[in-house]
């Protein structure tokens, strides 16, 4: 996770649900199980978000703020707190927003890190996320993935979205 404020450009596309088996072996992967609940929000763009992680036998809480700068990117002010701030902060829950639960797997990938994000609530599909240092720069994908669809801009797979009503389209 990156620290402190910054512009996060990524391509985030929908993938039918991977081996998972084949996830784990992958080179320094690393799983994270993850909940992360939205809250309020002031402006249109804006996204509010705190986090539970859970990784290594180790649980770190997180805070992030985003603010929507095109379909691919966002400028990001992220940084990590104490269980006290998360209970307090949860308080804040935006109505209607669901926790949300996943596993995600984080696997470098010719010079990039692949995010695999596995959702309970779905046994056919999955996430893949890829951070990017410019819009318009390319990654490998693994030929272990079969892409659907590049979603980075269908707003229904915004994690945000997802806790407030699932997809369940055919794909």
């Amino acid at each position: 996770m990156s620290a402190g404020k910054h512009c996060e450009i990524e391509r985030k596309y929908l993938i039918r649900y991977p081996d998972i088996k084949t996830l784990q072996a992958q080179k320094d992967v690393q799983q994270w199980e993850i909940v992360q609940i939205y809250l309020t929000v002031s402006g249109p763009g804006e996204t509010r978000r705190i986090r539970q992680v859970v990784s290594g036998g180790e649980i770190k809480y997180y805070k992030t703020f985003k603010k929507r700068l095109t379909d691919l990117s966002n400028e990001e002010d992220e940084g990590e707190i104490d269980q006290l701030e998360f209970i307090h902060l949860s308080q804040e829950q935006q109505p209607g927003c669901k926790p949300l639960g996943k596993t995600r797997y984080r696997i470098p990938y010719q010079g990039h890190i692949l995010e695999f994000d596995i959702y309970p609530f779905w046994k056919d599909r999955a996430i893949l996320e890829i951070e990017l240092e410019r819009e318009n720069e390319g990654a490998a994908i693994p030929e272990y993935v079969h892409i659907i669809r590049d979603v980075s801009a269908d707003p229904a797979y915004k994690n945000r979205s997802l806790a407030e009503n699932v997809v369940y389209e055919e794909i």
